[in-house]
């Protein structure tokens, strides 16, 4: 079973976007190096996250439970808030966004309602510009 694999680059959309580049599975063994490449992009700066999952093969609960501290890691308090308040406008995160995943993860994001409020996107450019 192969491991994850993470490479960070940096895209100029409207604004500058760190893309964090997932090959191989993302599961229990490594959920924790996902998010810790997360916080130290955060750390360093960043206020925007692109997941570029097209290489990513598997995608597990804990991997699951990493995209939900990612998105909490990068989402203002204000906008939680505002997020769990009856009656409001579905929340869109403006600074986490997921692009090109295979029909698997697709599913699997889909089923478990991670797209209500990750936007997705089936290629880079339109990602990057959505930012």
């Amino acid at each position: 079973m192969s491991e994850l694999t993470i490479t960070t680059s940096q895209i100029q959309g409207n604004m500058p976007v760190t893309v964090l580049h997932l090959k191989g599975h993302l599961h229990g063994p490594t959920e924790q190096e996902l998010f810790e490449h997360a916080r130290q992009a955060n750390e360093g700066g960043a206020k925007h996250i692109l997941l570029d999952m097209s290489e990513l093969e598997v995608l597990a609960s804990a991997g699951l439970r990493a995209l939900q501290n990612i998105f909490k890691l990068f989402t203002p308090p204000s906008d939680l808030e505002e997020m769990r308040r009856p009656g409001s406008e579905p929340y869109k995160s403006p600074y986490l966004k997921l692009v090109c995943p295979n029909p698997q993860i697709y599913y699997i994001l889909s089923i478990t309602g991670f797209l209500q409020n990750i936007p997705l996107y089936n290629n880079m450019q339109d990602a990057a510009n959505s930012f």
